[in-house]
């Protein structure tokens, strides 16, 4: 069989995994909470008492919604499947390990461009205009990819207990939000805050939605947008040389 057909056929088996993953585990407690409430509640604590626009709260608040929800599930996926020894069904499959990821990736990509809209619609009904609508829904698209490969990442362990996995993610994720620039502009943190800033891939999300919604960013559209794939690509690698190594330690 051709070496395309395969890649197709494995292409399809990863959607079919999309489709399961979006069924069984997006209604759970766990990513209601941190996919949806908690980016909630962080957003309410930090507007509430401050004189802010909707100008410069709608890019903290689409990041922080589509950062969480694009990170909720991939992470629990694993652990959930060994616990419930669904993953050995799964891995005795005819598919590949990187077909496996993809699934889980395109699931989570899914939700979160869908609860992103919620911030988008709350903007727009408060009177915001976006400047470059092409380039805010490109540059969802992709920093929703992008996060939701990360989150692969965190599920590398081979445990069975969402609880550690779960932990180890909010120890990453959380510190991220804080010095991506989503509260405090860039250019108003100090040199060594604005150099940690660049190393999360959230900087470059919120600074692309900051140009797309009042024409102020930190860096060119190009290389937001650049800077989000090659963190993309780079996730993706790291996690599939992750999972290939502790996914025979979980079956």
């Amino acid at each position: 069989m051709a070496a395309s057909q395969v890649d197709v056929q494995q292409l399809r088996r990863s959607l079919a995994i999309a489709k399961k993953d979006l069924r069984i585990y997006y209604s759970k407690g766990p990513v209601i909470i941190f996919g949806i409430l908690m980016p909630a509640f962080l957003l309410l604590a930090f507007s509430i008492g401050r004189e802010m626009s909707m100008e410069f709260l709608l890019p903290g608040m689409l990041g922080v919604t589509l950062f969480f929800t694009a990170t909720a599930v991939s992470p629990l996926v694993a652990p959930w499947e060994t616990q419930a020894r669904t993953l050995e069904r799964l891995a005795s499959c005819p598919v590949a390990v990187w077909t496996i990821l993809l699934g889980d990736v395109l699931a989570s990509f899914v939700f979160g461009v869908a609860i992103s809209i919620v911030p988008i619609v709350v903007g727009l009904g408060a009177g915001v205009s976006i400047s470059h609508p092409f380039i805010m829904v490109l540059g969802i698209i992709l920093a929703a990819f992008c996060f939701s490969s990360l989150a692969l990442i965190f599920s590398f362990p081979a445990t069975s207990s969402p609880a550690t996995i779960m932990m180890l993610s909010s120890l990453v994720k959380f510190p991220l939000v804080f010095m991506s620039g989503v509260f405090i502009r860039l250019d108003e943190l100090p040199g060594w805050a604005r150099g940690l800033a660049s190393i999360s891939p959230l900087t470059y999300f919120t600074d692309l939605t900051r140009y797309c919604v009042d024409g102020d960013s930190q860096h060119s559209v190009a290389i937001d947008l650049l800077v989000l794939l090659a963190f993309t690509i780079t996730f993706l690698v790291v996690a599939v040389k992750l999972h290939k190594t502790t996914l025979p330690r979980r079956l």
